[in-house]
């Protein structure tokens, strides 16, 4: 095995699904990066969430809104809601692991917020229980999911958008899902703060 060009076409696969999603997912992550910039300047903030390589995207999220992305700037509101492990952990106990990020929103979710909700696959559990408990808080969901965008696809209501990156790789998803959230957070800086200006952050 040629270790060298298993990495290149790594590289290749993946430059080759951008490619192919860009001008399908272009419109739609920059309608869901103009509603993220609108529930922001109207005082509501975004939750995230999603489960393994998702849940770290939804981290990654939340750091980028909480500090900067590439432009100076206050903090944005975001919360992850993967990170309090007393929370998740006595959820999933007294209840269920579906629960977990669901009776999350419920507490603080307030109408006009947003829930950022990975899955690559579109059928986790607690990420379809986390979707219901939005739209029964009037929080709009924008959806990140792969494949054939499973049981979520048909979740998504008029107010909502579903981001699907359509291959079935994993992690071929999870390279899109984040170059989706880097976009998400340029358009939102340049919406808010209405210049293009590229700095440095780890």
């Amino acid at each position: 095995m040629d270790l060298i060009q298993r990495v290149k076409n790594n590289f290749l696969e993946s430059i080759q699904v951008k490619t192919e999603a860009v001008d399908k997912l272009a419109p739609i992550i920059t309608d869901a990066a103009v509603a993220i910039a609108n529930a922001l300047l109207n005082d509501n903030k975004i939750m995230a969430c999603g489960n393994g390589g998702s849940a770290a995207d939804a981290q990654h999220f939340s750091a980028e809104m909480l500090n900067r992305f590439e432009m100076e700037r206050p903090g944005l509101p975001a919360i992850a809601l993967t990170t309090d492990t007393s929370t998740i952990t006595s959820i999933a106990n007294d209840y269920q692991f579906a629960e977990i990020y669901a009776k999350q929103i419920r507490a603080l979710g307030d109408e006009g917020d947003i829930l950022l909700a990975i899955s690559t696959s579109g059928d986790s559990h607690n990420i379809i229980h986390a979707i219901d408990a939005a739209h029964d808080r009037n929080v709009i969901v924008i959806a990140l999911t792969g494949r054939e965008g499973g049981q979520i696809a048909g979740l998504i209501n008029e107010h909502d958008f579903e981001i699907r990156v359509s291959t079935w790789s994993t992690a071929r998803i999870q390279e899109v899902h984040i170059m989706i959230i880097h976009s998400i957070c340029d358009l939102v800086d340049l919406q808010l703060l209405g210049q293009d200006g590229k700095g440095t952050s780890d």
